[in-house]
């Protein structure tokens, strides 16, 4: 029974519309389309996100199916984003989702989109492709959430810190938006800080107890930085682009590991994880690989087209609560903001 299951999986959450189909825990296609409408504003406009899922959604689930050589009268179930996300664009995903289950008669299956990204790491296009054991614990870094997740079980998951305010992926994007680069803003200060010192200039981060994080104060020191440097030299920023870019990764980056490390030290765990779309950031990958080979941990990061929100990730999700039996139905509502 196990080998014909195909999973149909959706994701709306924020801007990106994507369609994957699984076998089992290998993906057969996974396509995602990116909405450009949102790079005159600098930022996601909620409404216009929506309309262009509704656009998108037919034309990329169609391709996931045809790319994955199957028909879709071949799906076992029908996976989607439950939330967290924006409420007009989970709608537009989960409508598809319930409308098609009940036409085909398969099962529904709501996937939390944090979760999914800590799934990732259990997708295995080859068999000796590793994943992490049990109990691990998962960085999970997105424009919308940063927390430390300790993963006892692929039903099992406990927050032991999270920012208390901004997303570290957010502090990318403002920082950029300052410095006048392009939106999406987090992987421009990632190019741009290889070409830097990224010890020339320092920035602060806030001391809280416990494993919890805060960036607000980051920002904001960043923009008193520039404030302050552009009044002795309107020139600053242009000439010191990649310095700045390459101190202020270098700082956040770093921010996020020691917290990372620390949890792990607390509590004996040998398995590390990064998960989101911030672990696409190439600093934050290679020193989380020195940190783990360091300290005689196992590290694991997801391959860079299953860091960034895309469905594949929910479909390993899908797959997993199929195997545990969890499933949605009609009635289940997108839930904007979701608790692990």
């Amino acid at each position: 029974m196990s080998d014909s299951v195909f999973i149909l999986a959706i994701e709306s959450s924020c801007d990106e519309t994507s369609a994957a189909v699984l076998h089992k825990d290998r993906v057969l296609s996974n396509v995602i389309a990116t909405q450009q409408v949102h790079e005159r504003y600098g930022g996601v406009v909620p409404e216009l996100a929506s309309r262009a899922h509704q656009q998108n959604i037919v034309p990329v689930v169609d391709r996931a199916i045809n790319e994955a050589g199957i028909t879709k009268n071949q799906l076992t179930a029908i996976a989607y984003t439950q939330g967290p996300g924006l409420m007009g664009a989970l709608l537009v995903g989960s409508s598809f989702a319930k409308s098609m289950a009940m036409a085909l008669d398969v099962p529904l299956i709501p996937v939390h989109h944090m979760r999914a990204h800590i799934m990732a790491h259990f997708i295995r296009n080859h068999s000796q492709d590793p994943i992490p054991e049990f109990p691990f614990l998962c960085l999970t870094v997105s424009g919308g959430h940063t927390q430390l997740v300790l993963v006892r079980s692929v039903m099992d998951m406990e927050v032991i810190g999270q920012t208390i305010d901004d997303a570290a992926g957010e502090a990318f994007d403002k920082a950029a938006k300052v410095l006048g680069l392009p939106y999406p803003g987090g992987p421009w200060v990632d190019k741009r800080a290889k070409l830097g010192d990224a010890l020339k200039y320092t920035f602060t981060t806030p001391q809280l107890k416990g494993f919890d994080y805060s960036f607000s104060g980051l920002k904001t020191n960043l923009l008193y930085f520039l404030r302050d440097r552009q009044k002795e030299d309107s020139g600053f920023i242009e000439r010191e682009m990649d310095h700045i870019c390459a101190s202020y990764q270098h700082v956040v980056t770093n921010y996020l590991l020691a917290r990372l490390e620390a949890a792990a030290l607390h509590t004996g765990v040998k398995h590390l994880a990064l998960a989101g779309g911030v672990s696409a950031n190439s600093a934050l990958r290679e020193k989380f690989t020195q940190r783990c080979n360091k300290q005689g941990w196992q590290g694991f990061i997801p391959s860079f087209e299953y860091c960034t929100d895309n469905a594949a990730m929910i479909g390993i999700a899908g797959y997993y609560q199929w195997l545990s039996g969890t499933k949605g139905a009609l009635g289940d509502v997108p839930k904007a903001s979701w608790p692990i």
